[in-house]
């Protein structure tokens, strides 16, 4: 199939930007499930369809990597590094030491279960890092198949969604403080919007810890990425490993700009939502590739990958809340 000149790239990249504007309506109506996986879903409905075929859709997979760098790239623009020094000493110890133990566990668990090398990568950064974004975000290192992205960008929402009901109850029999409650929902709660979510269960002054501990996590997505794509390089790749990507310069390059404080607020809102509309934009192009019955029946290793994934992180990052904070 020939790809798509430069000129008819935008008519499709409005198409797929039509699908994200219209997936993240669809997210607004069932917050649980997020508009990353709406966008997917749609996607792949789509897939199922003659529309498939049309002009502008066929070839889009260059438009949907840029789309998907572009909304990584903005993705920095949500995090001000002097919210997560607010986190504290501790806080920050229980980010990073639940972020690599989850990260290193479900690995070795990916190996043990014999689940490939490229899934296991998704499925570890996705449960450690912050969900579907970041699963999409190392899909570019990893270069998995659709079937791997949707199974895990699947499989992290529910996980996510289970834990914004679970925790908040589990730290109320717990007996943990507002403070230790919302530092362990932001530390282990997959999805931001998740966080959000169970911080508001939690009270009105979980809120702002959660989101920040959340955001410390979303700040080593660009160390997650090195790991990821040295780790899954070609044998015959140098051993210094492949360079670093445009866009991870650039999600480096905006969390300094919004830690500058330059930027108003009414730019960094509209960059907000461009950020969600770009990366449901690329998260329906990926859903154009797939077909349902690919992912079915559900892989055995997987589920219990993911399984072990959320044990890890939820287990790890409440020892680390109740020692250190």
């Amino acid at each position: 199939m020939l790809l798509p000149t430069p000129s008819r790239r935008v008519p499709t990249a409005v198409l797929l930007l039509a699908a994200g504007g219209a997936s993240l309506g669809m997210g607004l109506l069932v917050p649980a499930l997020g508009p990353l996986l709406v966008a997917l879903a749609l996607g792949a409905a789509v897939a199922a369809t003659p529309w498939a075929g049309h002009a502008r859709l066929a070839g889009h997979a260059p438009v949907t990597r840029v789309l998907l760098r572009s909304g990584v790239v903005l993705l920095g623009l949500r995090l001000p590094l002097g919210d997560v020094v607010d986190v504290g000493a501790g806080g920050l110890v229980v980010v990073v030491l639940t972020l690599a133990t989850t990260f290193a566990v479900t690995t070795l668990a990916g190996r043990v279960l014999g689940v490939e090398r490229g899934l296991t990568a998704l499925v570890a950064t996705g449960f450690s890092v912050c969900g579907a974004a970041a699963v999409a975000a190392v899909d570019d290192a990893v270069r998995a198949r659709q079937r791997d992205v949707a199974l895990a960008v699947a499989l992290v929402t529910v996980h996510g969604t289970a834990l914004v009901l679970l925790l908040p109850w589990t730290a109320g029999r717990l007996g943990l403080d507002d403070r230790q409650a919302a530092v362990w929902a932001g530390a282990s709660i997959h999805e931001v919007g998740q966080v959000v979510a169970a911080a508001a269960l939690l009270g009105p002054g979980a809120l702002a810890v959660a989101t920040a501990v959340k955001l410390a996590r979303v700040l080593l997505l660009a160390p997650v990425y090195a790991v990821v794509a040295r780790g899954t390089a070609a044998p015959d790749q140098p051993r210094g490993g492949p360079p670093v990507p445009w866009f991870v310069i650039g999600f480096a390059l905006a969390v300094a700009v919004r830690s500058a404080g330059v930027l108003p607020t009414a730019v960094l809102d509209v960059a907000d939502g461009a950020t969600t509309v770009l990366l449901a934009a690329a998260m329906f192009g990926l859903g154009l590739g797939l077909r349902v019955r690919d992912l079915l029946p559900l892989p055995r290793g997987v589920l219990a990958l993911s399984a072990v994934a959320t044990a890890t992180v939820t287990g790890t990052s409440l020892l680390l809340v109740l020692a250190l904070v």
